[in-house]
C-alpha cells in the first residue's frame, strides 16, 4: 500500500464557538485529503492545507457533469473516541458510484486509511453537543481541460470535513412531503443509483414548488409509469403498514442508502418484517384509506430518521399518525443515534472507532 503524505497548515482556523449557529456544511477544517489519477493510475494521498481548487475554464466537469460524491459521519463517543459509521460500507457505495460514472475505482483500504488520519488530525473539530457531528464529504471529477464530449483521463478525489450541528434544531419533528408526479429525477438505466451531482440538480425545481405549497421535500415516483415509489430527494422512504416496514426495492433508479440499510438490518434483528419491494403510489392512498398505514420516515446520513407527518398526493392530503412522531420511528432513531455515540452497544460492528481522545 502506498504512503500517505502529510502537510500540516501553518496556522488554524478558530472552531465555532456554538454549534448550533452553524449552518451546514458552511465551516470546514483546516486540512483535507487529496488524490490525484493520472497516467492510468490513483497516486498517493495528500492530506493539506484547506485551500481553494484551481480550475482550467475548459474543466470537462464543469461542462458535462463527470463528478460522484457521498457523505458520511464521524462522532465522539462516550468512551473517548473519535469514530466513524459505517466508513468502508460508505466508501464502497462512492467506489460503485464511480463506476456508473466512468470515473476510476479506488482501494477502499487505501482511502479509508487516508480518511482515518484525516480524522486523527481533525479530532478536535468533532462537536460534543447533543446530535452534533462531523461530516465527512468524499467526492471525485474530471480533470481534463478539454471541451470534447469523452470520459475523462485526469481526475481528483478529495475529502472535506465539516462540523454540524444536529439537524432537528428546535427538536425531533414529523416533516410534511410532496409526491411529484410530473417531473422525473432518474430512470432505471440512468444515473440514479449513483451518488452524483446531476441528480440532485435535476430535483432542485420540483423542491422549489414543494417549498412553495408548505412541503419541506418532494417524493418521486418512477419515470416511466409515475405509479411507483422511488425516494426523497434526500433520503430513501420507508412505510410502515400493518406492522410491516416497507421500503422501495433497489432497482438501479434509486440511491443505495447506508442508513436505509441500517434501518432493515436492525428491524430484522427486532424480530419487525421486513419488505423490499415495489410498491405504488396507489397501494399507499389505499393503506390510509383502510387506517393501515400506521408510519412513514425517511432515512440519510443527515437526518437519520426523518418521520413524516403529512404526504399530499395531487389532492389527496394524508395526514399520517395524526401528524405525530411513530413508535417505530421514534425508536430507530434513538437507537441509531445511541450507536454513533457508543450509548448504545454496537452488535452489528457499524461504528469504526479512529482515535481516543
Amino acid at each position: 500500500m502506498k504512503d500517505i503524505k502529510i502537510i500540516k497548515a501553518d496556522k488554524l482556523k478558530a472552531k465555532p464557538a456554538d454549534i448550533k449557529n452553524v449552518r451546514f456544511g458552511s465551516v470546514f477544517t483546516d486540512h483535507m485529503l487529496v488524490m490525484d489519477y493520472r497516467d492510468g493510475k490513483w497516486g498517493e494521498i495528500r492530506i493539506e492545507p484547506y485551500a481553494p481548487i484551481d480550475l482550467d475554464p475548459a474543466n470537462a466537469t464543469l461542462h458535462y457533469g463527470q463528478a460522484i460524491f457521498d457523505g458520511l459521519k464521524a462522532y465522539k463517543t462516550v468512551d473517548g473516541y473519535a469514530a466513524v459509521f459505517r466508513p468502508y460500507d460508505h466508501l464502497k457505495r462512492f467506489n460503485n458510484s464511480a463506476k456508473i460514472l466512468d470515473i476510476p475505482e479506488f482501494d477502499v483500504d487505501y482511502v479509508a486509511e487516508g480518511l482515518f488520519k484525516l480524522i486523527d488530525i481533525e479530532k478536535e473539530w468533532i462537536p460534543s453537543a447533543p446530535g452534533s457531528s462531523l461530516y465527512i464529504r468524499p467526492f471525485a471529477f474530471a480533470m481534463d481541460n478539454q471541451l470534447g464530449v469523452t470520459v475523462g483521463k485526469e481526475y481528483k478525489m478529495m475529502i472535506i470535513l465539516s462540523p454540524v450541528s444536529a439537524y432537528y434544531s428546535n427538536g425531533f419533528a414529523p416533516v410534511k412531503i410532496m409526491v411529484e408526479d410530473k417531473y422525473v429525477r432518474a430512470v432505471i438505466g440512468g444515473l440514479g443509483e449513483a451518488k452524483t451531482p446531476a441528480n440532485y440538480a435535476a430535483s432542485l425545481h420540483a423542491g422549489l414548488i414543494a417549498h412553495d405549497k408548505g412541503y419541506d421535500q418532494v417524493l418521486w415516483l418512477d419515470g416511466v409509469h409515475r405509479q411507483y415509489i422511488e425516494e426523497v430527494g434526500s433520503m430513501n422512504i420507508l412505510f410502515k403498514i400493518k406492522g410491516e416496514i416497507v421500503t422501495p426495492a433497489l432497482c438501479g433508479s434509486i440511491l443505495s442508502g447506508i442508513t436505509r440499510k441500517t434501518v432493515l438490518e436492525v428491524a430484522k434483528s427486532w424480530g419487525v418484517p421486513v419488505s423490499e419491494r415495489r410498491i405504488s403510489i396507489d397501494e399507499v392512498c389505499a393503506a390510509y384509506d383502510n387506517g393501515d398505514l400506521e408510519e412513514v420516515f425517511g432515512s440519510g446520513t443527515a437526518a437519520v430518521i426523518s418521520p413524516v407527518g403529512e404526504l399530499l398526493y395531487k389532492d389527496k392530503k394524508m395526514v399520517v399518525n395524526g401528524g405525530k412522531i411513530g413508535e417505530f420511528s421514534r425508536k430507530m432513531f434513538d437507537f441509531i443515534n445511541g450507536l454513533h455515540t457508543g450509548e448504545v452497544k454496537d452488535d452489528f460492528g457499524y461504528l469504526k472507532k479512529v482515535v481516543k481522545f
